[in-house]
């Protein structure tokens, strides 16, 4: 890497061509920068002083082609914004002072074709408004160009008589920053622009596996998926929460088909390359390690499967799952709420192994739900999640197809980070379990699912639409009947945040209502204030419940117990 000071005659030297990476994003700059580079530039020739403008990372690029009359070609690794208004401005300025002439000898090569070459979205607006021979505005139809807005806004208020064109070139300066071709730009990049909008795993992947030259392999195996139309682009980009950050939709894609593409013991990848292929934040590099070290540079490797899996992909995982009834037996619809609505994240890339490579749409779904039990057991019993990651990739290493060979592995591990809880700790789990709100709604929500009648008179919600209510109040000091001792409270207190004590309900209870005694809590304050028997009018779970008298930490204990049952048939696991 080479950093040094710059001015525009340094960056643009008449054989040099740079390029923006093809299918980089659009510019996007607005009128607010547009007007803050016109004041630089009056700034600059008022006090013929130099003026600082950003740094520009360049890259080492391509070879030219047959007929091409550049000697050195340079990428964009950040800065194409800041350059090409740069050209722009000088453009119309040029145009404005009759000196077309000397912008054609700095910004063109060999005073021909022009020196700086944008990528996919801005080529055709770049070059039209490059080619302008007056200093004209330009038409901008829909879907309007952002490229001939700048060039527009400079020819309305570019004043060429504050301006001289020799001082503005001698004293806008730059931090130029060159890498070379084996520099990791991604890892600069985001150091240097640490407070800005990093570009993400699927814009460098698509710049690394395609290019100028080959269109049509984009066309065929990106675009056609990724980029199909509106409702395509919609769901590849949509953010979920992944743990504590969110990422698109697109960005797990590529992740989860990574990790399932290096498990093949063919490939033969050391532990080393594996702990770095597991970084998330470095995905991208880690494609380009693996094809370089494993697949002898070969791109088809990955191209070949990749299309195949992204519409797997997409056919099976779906956030908006969350909003609609799902089914009561074992299916994807079930794995969705526990991937997205619970965010188990980690669940992806196996599931997509499974969906992609069982044909049979039964096993499938047995498959899926040793899946959903094994999940749902151990969340019950609070257990660690820390080791799922290198549990489903190992299924994956090994191969795991079927459902008996998935019960098996899985009854293999014996330590607290892969075990299946049994039935006795799953009881457990019902009756002392302190879980979050999302947990325990998920718990209570595929439950109910379960054993709703086919023929119900009330619709299923989806996930999303219900809340969680603790059927004995949090503050039930305040209107329930008082305790014998303060350790009795104690036990009472205890029993609040467990599963026998708490609800899925569709529409939260007014706060006076739920904190009021148990009849009132039941039956509501008038219309008004409806309780639990119109707020939960048809949940399975909640009819028992609403034929008692009174709640107490009996009534808990013999609802978690009931709870278990169902658990324990639903989510069972037998070697």
């Amino acid at each position: 890497m080479d950093a040094h000071k710059a001015i525009i005659t340094n960056i643009f030297n008449n054989s040099t061509l740079i390029e923006v990476p093809f299918f980089q994003r659009s510019y996007v700059w607005k009128a607010d920068l547009w007007a803050r580079m016109i004041e630089d530039m009056e700034y600059i020739v008022k006090t013929n002083k130099p003026h600082f403008f950003g740094s520009i990372i360049l890259k080492e690029g391509r070879r030219p082609h047959p007929g091409e009359n550049f000697t050195d070609c340079r990428t964009i690794v950040d800065g194409q914004q800041r350059l090409t208004t740069f050209l722009l401005f000088m453009k119309v300025l040029c145009l404005k002072l009759g000196q077309s002439t000397t912008f054609d000898c700095q910004f063109r090569i060999m005073g021909q074709s022009i020196a700086l070459r944008h990528g996919r979205n801005d080529i055709e607006a770049f070059e039209r408004v490059m080619a302008s021979t007056s200093a004209d505005k330009i038409d901008n139809p829909a879907p309007q160009s952002r490229i001939i807005e700048a060039y527009n806004y400079f020819v309305d208020h570019i004043d060429e008589n504050k301006l001289n064109i020799m001082m503005v070139m001698m004293n806008a300066q730059f931090v130029r920053i060159d890498l070379n071709a084996d520099e990791d730009e991604q890892q600069i990049f985001n150091t240097i622009n640490s407070l800005g909008v990093n570009l993400t795993t699927s814009e460098l992947l698509k710049n690394y596996f395609f290019s100028r030259d080959t269109i049509s392999e984009y066309e065929a195996k990106w675009a056609s998926v990724f980029e199909k139309d509106d409702d395509a682009k919609s769901y590849w980009d949509t953010e979920i929460e992944t743990g504590r950050m969110k990422r698109a939709i697109i960005d797990i894609f590529f992740d989860s088909f990574f990790q399932i593409f290096i498990q093949n013991k063919r490939y033969n990848i050391s532990n080393d390359d594996k702990i770095m292929y597991a970084r998330v934040d470095s995905l991208a590099q880690s494609y380009q390690h693996f094809i370089d070290h494993y697949c002898g540079g070969d791109k088809s490797v990955i191209l070949s499967q990749m299309k195949d899996y992204a519409i797997c992909f997409r056919t099976i995982f779906n956030p908006d799952t969350c909003g609609v009834s799902i089914p009561g037996t074992f299916g994807i619809e079930r794995l969705n709420i526990i991937i997205f609505g619970l965010k188990t994240s980690t669940l992806i890339p196996y599931t997509l192994y499974i969906a992609k490579n069982v044909d049979s749409e039964d096993e499938r779904n047995a498959m899926y739900g040793i899946l959903e039990s094994y999940i749902m057991r151990r969340m019950v019993v609070h257990s660690l999640t820390k080791n799922y990651n290198n549990l489903f990739t190992s299924l994956i290493r090994n191969e795991v197809l079927d459902a008996d060979s998935l019960v098996a592995k899985l009854h293999s591990g014996n330590d607290a980070t892969t075990y299946i809880p049994t039935n006795e700790e799953l009881l457990d789990g019902f009756q002392k379990s302190k879980l979050t709100n999302l947990q325990a709604r998920g718990i209570l929500y595929l439950i109910e699912s379960y054993i709703r009648p086919a023929n119900s008179a009330t619709l299923l919600l989806g996930f999303d639409g219900y809340s969680l209510e603790h059927l004995m109040p949090k503050k039930w000091r305040n209107n329930w009947s008082a305790c014998a001792s303060d350790e009795i409270a104690k036990q009472r207190d205890s029993k609040l945040l467990t599963l026998g004590n708490l609800a899925i309900i569709p529409q939260a209870l007014n706060a006076s209502i739920r904190d009021s005694d148990w009849t009132t809590k039941k039956s509501g304050k008038g219309a008004n204030k409806p309780g639990l028997e119109a707020c939960a009018k048809g949940l399975v779970t909640l009819n028992a419940v609403l034929l008692e008298d009174e709640w107490t930490e009996e009534k808990i204990d013999a609802r978690a117990k009931w709870l278990h049952e169902i658990a324990e048939t639903l989510w069972n696991i037998q070697p």
